[in-house]
């Protein structure tokens, strides 16, 4: 969209006539724009099973990508919803303006009535940046395996999700004698299911127990995962998840502990 030169990214009305919104509204659909709305309405679903909201006061969502959601004053959660994918439109049917999201394969209708409308805007974003997230075991393992000296003097990590009859090891590795090193990472304190996890990952090597040590790696442990840990002759190290970004700048070794 451009006006006198510019680039318009959105446009919005309040309190619009329902012929004025109707516009707008099939404008932003043409233009496969993000519309928000904010009206009263009354909604009717019918799919796998058959429902209705009576009218109050609502946000409705649409995305390009066919995501419809409608939102109530509380909670997370939209109250109707439709995954991308669906056919969104808008219908004028004797003045009362009816927003429509289908879905096939199963078939599911969403149908609502603005009754009163408060505020359209419809808004054509550009974004294409993924969601950066850090702090998770798999970010540990990693660093242990670029960093092996956060977990000791010496350690050598040869191998990531080995697998055994028990499941799957995060990180093995030797030590600075030549001992076998199995570690199981958790991102929170770790209590004692991590510890039986570890013995069944330790029971895959009993045959040659005394050249293997079990380690939890953790940023704490429960006093009575601690107990049964030193009764199962195992280990713990304390050691933080990084939660620095990417493409910040690099924490030093301080940062994770």
């Amino acid at each position: 969209m451009k006006e006198e030169g510019i680039i318009i990214k959105f446009k919005t009305i309040e309190n619009p006539e329902n012929k004025e919104a109707y516009t707008v509204l099939k404008e932003g659909f043409d233009k496969k724009a993000m519309i928000i709305v904010l009206a009263e309405c009354h909604v009717e679903y019918e799919g796998r099973a058959r429902s209705r909201l009576d009218k109050g006061d609502r946000l409705i969502l649409i995305k390009k990508d066919g995501t419809f959601a409608i939102h109530q004053e509380l909670n997370l959660d939209p109250v109707n919803w439709q995954a991308p994918g669906c056919k969104n439109k808008v219908k004028l049917d004797d003045n009362q303006i009816i927003l429509i999201s289908k879905k096939t394969k199963p078939t599911e209708e969403i149908k609502v009535f603005l009754d009163t409308i408060y505020n359209i805007t419809y808004y054509n974003c550009l974004d294409t940046k993924d969601l950066e997230i850090r702090g998770y075991e798999k970010h540990m393992v990693d660093l242990a395996w670029e960093k092996p000296e956060l977990i000791e003097k010496g350690f050598r990590p040869t191998r990531r999700e080995y697998q055994t009859e028990n499941g799957f090891i995060d990180l093995m590795g030797t030590d600075a004698e030549e001992k076998l090193m199995i570690l199981e990472f958790k991102s929170r304190k770790a209590g004692t299911n991590a510890v039986k996890q570890l013995k069944g990952y330790m029971d895959c090597f009993k045959d040659n127990k005394e050249f293997v040590r079990g380690i939890i790696v953790a940023p704490d442990i429960t006093d009575n995962a601690r107990e049964l840990l030193e009764s199962l002759q195992m280990e713990f190290i304390s050691m933080n998840p990084p939660l620095d970004l990417l493409k910040q700048k690099a924490s030093t070794l301080d940062s994770f502990f």
